[in-house]
């Protein structure tokens, strides 16, 4: 390959030999009518060349090796420190055998610098990739007469990503390929790796359409078989640094990621970004909530809760000015301006300059009016650290900050958990009122008829703490038959001592036992025996063997005995995941006559409550809440019959209890943001509805003195006579299905604290029937 030196100055140029008045006198009008002047015109077209952005480079297209690149050229990709010389262009041992410059002594001859060893990461498109695109571009003119000028396929660049292994920097370069010295023939003209695409019958009219799907061009360009053309001539090069624009554009899409703000992992990539464009050392957020600003400072900081500030104590400090004005505020010396106990802290962290940028987002229908959601600081050590660039950067930021704050007031308010998709569409309508700047309004279904129901494990409690007594009890044995083996081997004083101590213990758990008494007889066991293990194992066989039956029997996660508990632990778990199977299948179905909130919990057996009301979907009707009752009923029954299943399975020996609790009257529910629960009811009115569901399940019989749940049973709990009437014709339905016995059993609620005027209807599920 050669290039021309026609053009090339026969002296070398210089900063002495290019004074500043001849650059400018480039700007005005020049006559070139001598030699001479079209010299100095050329020595000063190389000046300025020197000092261009615009990165060139000549690529050989065989082996996409850098033939010769310009000063911008090499500055930017750091070749000038080890290759060529930053002035001259020339390497340093040419500089000692040349004296003039000319554009042959500026290439990199014999280095092999391959442009993948300079640029090694693409954002999008590879060097490669547009390369192909520009041959396959030529290939399509030459060989198919297929023109694709005007879909501008070969204009389209890339962006390479230089990476400064010192100081983990990053430098954005765009680049374009400029193929128009270039020159390719097909070796074989009988080859053609297109022909299965049948390139020359595509329509001329359905060209444009067919070559614009990038799907099919790029099939093209994978399919292009370089070793079948000769390619001559070289590749031109062109590109231009876009680090800090590239830097704002990803900032930009960081910030308009919807989890941003709330996941922390997102916000520390923001804050490397911003660290890499504005060079700051810290990040700051001050979100102003009513009267109060609460600062956070970076992730990086060992200060991991907030500051509080009055917003009456920050009057006079800068934070307010940038509000006011909307504009980004660059402080340039705090130590010069420290106002309030805000700058003043941040003076106290070595900080010097401070960048503000407020966010505020204005009213489109009340003039005047604005919402505040927050401020984002940047910090620099150093004192006049921020620029005009920076201010200027740092307010075409502003867009993207708010709506990342936007997203995490959405996000914060819409991540909770268990939304209901039946009551979702109201959250959603609030976090996007909320995303807008609004105030926050509360979440309110108005007249909702709530459904409540309970599969409670009878006596779970006294069966638990059977299954603990039955443990600790065996677990106490084996470790008196410790001792008691050692003394009867040996004389220990010490030993018998212990044998009583535990033989008191054992006497102890025979006639009461507890939660308690479970972790601190365990406890016991571990300081008054277990710390004597490491002697008992150097004793004779005889304590050896007692040792291994210990230590086998706790040989568990647990480390104690657990065999009784285990069995209570399986038979539980086979209750709440057959009744929450059963449940979840009749609670689809229930969906279906109208979409109701729902939410379930699971413990000894399973609670839950349904609330369907208009507020909640438009469509309901009284039909619609008269169904859902008795499909509620119905599924209890299903309930009570899938424990019957287990026990004649002998899977489980645990007796349920089923209980519904009537309301007619419709409540009000609202979300309240500073609990954990979903929905809380509103007004002393609901509030009892509350307290009933709360008690009900311990509720007895007025007149017996007995609980009003019985094992197989479904007790109905109602206040009125109207809800009565309702709830007699679904037990007669239920009848009629097989679900229930026709007989049933009445009584009354014997009064609860501060609830009182229950009554109650029981009727014996069937273990067989057709419903």
């Amino acid at each position: 390959m050669t290039i021309s030196k026609s053009l090339s100055p026969s002296s070398k140029v210089s900063e002495n030999t290019v004074s500043s008045e001849s650059t400018q006198q480039l700007t005005s009008y020049q006559k070139l009518e001598t030699p001479e002047d079209l010299k100095q015109t050329i020595e000063q077209l190389f000046y300025l060349q020197s000092r261009s952005h615009l990165l060139m480079a000549i690529i050989d297209p065989q082996t996409l090796t850098v033939r010769y690149g310009n000063q911008s050229f090499c500055r930017v990709c750091q070749l000038h420190t080890t290759l060529l010389d930053a002035e001259t262009g020339l390497s340093v041992n040419s500089q000692r055998k040349h004296k003039n410059i000319d554009i042959e002594d500026r290439l990199l001859n014999g280095l092999n610098l391959k442009i993948q060893d300079i640029f090694q990461h693409w954002d999008n498109l590879t060097l490669e990739e547009l390369y192909r695109y520009h041959l396959l571009h030529k290939i399509l003119q030459q060989d198919y007469g297929i023109d694709l000028q005007s879909l501008q396929i070969i204009e389209q660049s890339a962006i390479a990503i230089l990476n400064n292994p010192k100081t983990f920097k990053q430098k954005f370069i765009r680049i374009w390929v400029n193929s128009d010295l270039l020159q390719i023939k097909r070796q074989n003209p009988k080859q053609d790796e297109f022909a299965t695409f049948k390139l020359k019958l595509i329509p001329v009219s359905e060209r444009e359409a067919w070559f614009s799907n990038p799907e099919n061009f790029n099939q093209l360009a994978q399919k292009l078989n370089l070793d079948n053309y000769q390619i001559e001539g070289v590749l031109l090069l062109e590109g231009l640094e876009i680090t800090q624009a590239e830097q704002m554009r990803r900032v930009t899409y960081q910030l308009i990621s919807r989890d941003l703000i709330i996941q922390s992992q997102k916000w520390e990539q923001i804050e490397q970004q911003l660290h890499s464009l504005f060079r700051v050392t810290n990040c700051l957020l001050l979100r102003l909530q009513g009267q109060e600003a609460k600062l956070s400072l970076s992730l990086n900081t060992k200060i991991t809760q907030p500051i509080i500030y009055s917003l009456d104590t920050l009057n006079d400090s800068p934070i307010i000015e940038a509000v006011q004005q909307n504009q980004v505020i660059n402080i340039s010396d705090l130590r010069q301006q420290c106002p309030t106990d805000f700058e003043r802290y941040l003076r106290k962290l070595n900080f010097r300059s401070l960048l503000l940028i407020p966010l505020v987002i204005q009213s489109v229908n009340l003039k005047g009016s604005q919402q505040i959601l927050g401020v984002v600081g940047l910090t620099s050590d150093h004192p006049n650290h921020f620029t005009l660039t920076d201010v200027k950067n740092a307010q075409e930021l502003i867009p993207g900050f708010i709506t990342a704050f936007c997203h995490s007031l959405q996000q914060q308010f819409t991540k909770l958990r268990n939304i209901h998709p039946s009551v979702e569409w109201r959250f959603l309508q609030e976090a996007e009122r909320r995303g807008w700047g609004f105030k926050p309004e509360t979440i309110v279904f108005e007249t909702v008829y709530p459904l409540y129901g309970i599969s409670d494990i009878r006596g779970s409690s006294e069966q638990r703490n059977c299954a603990i007594k039955e443990d600790l009890l065996e677990q106490f044995q084996l470790a008196i038959n410790i001792v008691e083996v050692l003394c009867e081997t040996q004389d220990s004083a010490l030993g018998e001592q212990l044998k009583q101590d535990l033989q008191t213990y054992l006497t102890e758990l025979e006639s009461e036992i507890s939660v308690e008494i479970e972790m601190s007889a365990t406890d016991y066991l571990e300081k008054h025996l277990e710390i004597y293990f490491d002697y008992f194992s150097q004793c004779n066989p005889q304590v050896q063997e007692a040792l291994k039956q210990y230590e086998q029997a706790c040989n568990n996660e647990h480390g104690c005995v657990y065999k009784a508990r285990s069995h209570y632990d399986e038979m539980l778990h086979q209750i709440t995941h057959h009744l929450q199977q059963t449940w979840t299948k009749w609670e689809k179905q229930m969906q279906m006559i109208i979409p109701h909130y729902y939410d379930m919990e699971i413990s000894d057996g399973m609670d839950y409550i349904i609330y369907a009301g208009k507020s909640i979907d438009s469509r309901f009707t009284s039909f619609h809440i008269c169904s859902l009752r008795y499909e509620q009923l119905r599924a209890m029954c299903d309930c009570a019959r899938t424990i019957f299943q287990l026990k004649s399975e002998h899977k489980i020996t645990l007796d349920l209890v089923h209980l519904v609790l009537v309301q007619h009257t419709p409540i009000d529910i609202f979300h309240d943001e500073n609990t954990e629960s979903i929905f809380s009811v509103r007004g002393t009115r609901d509030i009892r509805y509350e307290i009933v569901k709360k008690r009900i399940d311990k509720g007895i019989d007025r007149e017996t003195k007995t609980r009003i749940t019985q094992s197989g049973m479904l007790t109905i709990v109602y206040s009125t006579e109207e809800e009565w009437e309702e709830y007699a014709q679904y037990l007669r339905y239920l009848h009629r299905e097989g679900w229930v016995t026709d007989k049933i059993e009445f009584g009354v609620v014997d009064p609860l604290p501060g609830v009182s005027g229950l009554n109650y209807a029981r009727v014996a599920v069937t273990e067989m029937g057709d419903g």
